[in-house]
């Protein structure tokens, strides 16, 4: 196994810290959260073959959808771009993908939240029943989509939400349309199945149709459609173990500046970006974390006329994608999840040793020589400007040991809540961990 770098010292002014339980909790382990795409809202799913969706204004019980999978619901994701009603993909263990509906969508009980008079749409009871037997605001299964011929581990909409991506225990990457044409009609568009093991987590790009994948044979694999056709356009390598989870970076997220030039290195920082795009972070069996960079395919300076470039780009559809950073050392046992921050820009963690830790990037210092230089914090690994950026360094800003308990830890995602009675712009970002015990947690940062 690879030696990985050690840790960095937390940064003693950050602490991550308890905010509230979600109640009720399940009752067998919880896999997967889904944060709602504007709402304070989470859907968390379970190995008791359920969905519940909870508030985070209050941390209560929204709704509990069921009925629909045989097995553990491993996997969810809510719709964006929906309006008027609630849409959620499930993912199961019994090899098939669910759609579910909500008629009437959830914004009307969130404002409720935010005044004075609190109302949760529907509780469950002491029996695990539901208390609330008002049934207009339930939520219907509506499609089943079949294929797959093993457990499905993730579900991913792209940021249209036209398209559903799927992967399964049968080595299977299978992308759906939703023609959205008032039957719930989906239509299989592609099936990749280049993947040599299980396939462990798809997710799609944030602005852009292209699709990561991690797997069981240790590999990241990159997704994209050429004249009607998907295929793969990148595969790398790096992890010596099974790739457990992936995210990407956020569209405008900016490491925290040094005291060098900070208005400089942002903009310096920003027409990289825009060339290269966002990273992607993974975890791992192998126990680290590593983010990857797209290489440019356009000179971040531009090439002068005439001018060649110093390597030999592939044609077509290919990408170089590059180990940009693997990040210090902090789990003793597989990371089975990654979050990537797309308001900061911090990254968490979490996996079977049940610890939790939060990172920082940051613009690495500059000497007292290169101070008067941006361009002298360039790296540039093979000698072209295209794949020139500034330089950076991860540290560990957060850790919380045993964060459920003797539990293993199984899923982490930033979602947005808001106190009740403060108003939009005060919106924080919270974690939300899922774990064996059931229980699913909200963490809150605080400098």
């Amino acid at each position: 196994m690879a030696t990985l770098p050690s840790a960095a010292p937390a940064v003693p002014n950050l602490t991550l810290s308890l905010l509230s339980d979600l109640t009720p909790p399940s009752l067998e382990r919880t896999w997967f959260t889904a944060p709602h795409p504007t709402l304070p809202l989470v859907a968390t799913c379970s190995s008791d073959r359920t969905v519940r969706v909870y508030s985070l204004t209050n941390f209560r019980l929204l709704s509990t959808i069921s009925g629909g999978h045989k097995r553990s619901v491993r996997a969810c994701a809510w719709k964006p771009n929906v309006s008027g009603e609630s849409v959620l993909a499930t993912g199961s263990f019994d090899a098939t993908v669910g759609i579910w509906r909500r008629w009437d969508n959830y914004e009307e009980t969130v404002a409720t939240e935010k005044g004075q008079t609190i109302h949760v749409t529907r509780q469950e009871d002491g029996e695990g029943g539901v208390g609330d037997e008002d049934e207009d605001e339930e939520w219907r299964f509506a499609v089943l989509l079949d294929g797959h011929d093993s457990e499905v581990k993730s579900v991913s909409w792209s940021a249209s939400g036209m398209l559903l991506a799927t992967c399964s225990r049968d080595k299977s990457i299978w992308i759906w349309e939703d023609l959205d044409d008032g039957d719930n009609n989906f239509e299989t568009v592609a099936v990749m199945q280049e993947h040599e093991g299980d396939v462990k987590c798809v997710a799609w790009h944030p602005a852009e149709e292209a699709l990561a994948s991690g797997s069981y044979d240790d590999t990241i694999r990159i997704w994209r459609e050429d004249i009607d056709d998907w295929g793969q356009v990148a595969c790398f390598r790096g992890h010596e173990g099974t790739v457990w989870g992936i995210d990407w970076e956020g569209l405008e997220t900016v490491p925290s500046a040094s005291n060098i030039n900070p208005s400089r290195e942002e903009e310096e920082w920003k027409r990289w970006h825009t060339l290269s795009g966002p990273r992607l972070a993974s975890c791992s069996h192998d126990r680290s974390v590593r983010v990857w960079r797209r290489q440019p395919k356009t000179p971040v300076g531009g090439l002068g006329a005439g001018a060649i470039p110093s390597i030999i780009r592939p044609s077509g559809t290919e990408e170089i994608w590059e180990e940009d950073a693997i990040l210090p050392h902090a789990h003793e046992l597989p990371i089975y999840a990654v979050a990537w921050s797309r308001r900061t820009g911090l990254l968490a963690s979490t996996g079977a040793d049940g610890r939790l830790v939060v990172y920082e990037e940051r613009f690495a210092a500059s000497s007292d020589a290169q101070a008067t230089d941006i361009d002298a914090k360039f790296v540039d690994p093979v000698g072209v400007n295209a794949t020139s950026h500034l330089a950076t360094e991860w540290s560990i800003v957060a850790v919380v040991n045993g964060a459920h308990g003797i539990y293993e830890i199984n899923h982490v995602a930033w979602a947005r809540r808001a106190d009740r009675g403060r108003d939009e712009t005060q919106e924080e970002e919270v974690l939300v961990t899922t774990a064996d015990d059931g229980s699913i947690k909200v963490w809150t940062l605080r400098w």
